[in-house]
């Protein structure tokens, strides 16, 4: 059986971009019985920004209730908080003598973040990489279902297991692959007119699974827009695009048909667009965010559900670690 690993940080409420980019596909590989499947909350990376711990805490269970809201079936995969493996800062300690300074300053999401936080650079943040790669390879995974932002990340770990196997003359570490069922990996645009649905972007750039009705709609009635096309079938602006880009992901595909001629013949309403995909949106979400709240209230379950997740995990991670100390000759006696 191949594995599959994936996490989210709990830095906010997820949404429709971490949905329809991840964790779609966490609960499609979920139910493959080709699969063995490992899906956790990466709290460790959420150490970078330095939240307040009340904060963390809330989080980390509204994503454990996010995950299952979302599909996950704790009999089918193992769901697990990152802090509760001590293996995966053991290996990110004897990954980070295989990476060099170099390579992690390339890495654009690196750059990103210390324009964002420029006033805390530390070492977690450029070293991201090596712990997501750590992750990953702690339970020798082959696929990985992340979304588009994340595959230089992702071709990272390959490197870092290619590395290692070089460096010590094996074939220990499978080189993980992204994986979205042989189609494209899904990127879902903001409203704000930027590319990239986030947790960190503008107020009004992601619809969270949490929202509520009269949120969603004000929040896409803010959406970026233009004042329309002024020649049949021209090139849609990037703002424009991300309506329809969003749309392409909510919305049936007669309703689609229907803006993007009216687009290409001039004659578009913005305004009726943006309601409609606000209530395709709602339609969308409404279940989800049901099903998080009635979660949230039994904090007995979510614990059960991470307690259990954890014992397999680390069942998973201990073998690795003792593995890759014996290659690397850790083990004296």
């Amino acid at each position: 059986m191949e594995i599959v690993v994936s996490g989210t940080r709990p830095t906010g409420v997820l949404h429709l971009g971490n949905y329809f980019g991840a964790v779609r596909n966490y609960v499609r590989m979920s139910e493959d019985p080709n699969y063995t499947c490992y899906f956790f909350i990466a709290d460790y990376h959420s150490l970078t920004t330095h939240h307040q711990p009340a904060e963390l805490t809330k989080l980390v269970k509204q994503t454990i209730a996010t995950y299952l809201a979302c599909g996950l079936d704790p009999k089918k995969v193992v769901i697990y908080i990152q802090s509760h493996l001590p293996q995966i800062p053991e290996l990110y300690l004897l990954l980070n003598m295989l990476a060099y300074k170099g390579e992690l300053e390339k890495v654009a999401t690196f750059k990103e973040k210390i324009k964002m936080h420029s006033e805390n650079i530390n070492a977690g943040l450029m070293t991201y990489p090596v712990l997501m790669a750590s992750d990953i390879i702690i339970h020798r995974a082959h696929k990985v279902p992340v979304g588009k932002d994340q595959e230089q990340h992702l071709e990272m770990t390959r490197n870092f297991a290619k590395r290692f196997n070089s460096r010590y003359d094996v074939d220990f570490f499978p080189e993980p692959v992204a994986y979205n069922f042989g189609s494209e990996l899904i990127k879902v645009p903001g409203l704000d007119g930027s590319l990239k649905m986030s947790k960190s972007g503008a107020a009004n750039n992601a619809v969270y699974l949490d929202d509520g009705d009269d949120e969603i709609r004000r929040k896409v009635m803010k959406a970026k827009t233009d004042g329309g096309p002024t020649e049949p079938n021209q090139v849609k602006p990037q703002e424009i695009k991300n309506i329809f880009e969003l749309m392409d992901i909510v919305s049936a595909p007669d309703t689609i048909r229907h803006f993007n001629d009216a687009y290409n013949n001039c004659n578009i309403r913005y305004g009726d667009m943006k309601k409609q995909l606000a209530e395709d949106m709602i339609k969308c979400i409404a279940p989800f965010r049901q099903k998080i709240n009635e979660l949230l209230v039994n904090e007995d379950y979510l614990h059960k559900v991470v307690r259990k997740g954890g014992e397999a995990a680390r069942e998973s991670a201990d073998k690795t670690i003792s593995g890759v100390k014996k290659i690397m000759g850790l083990n004296y006696f």
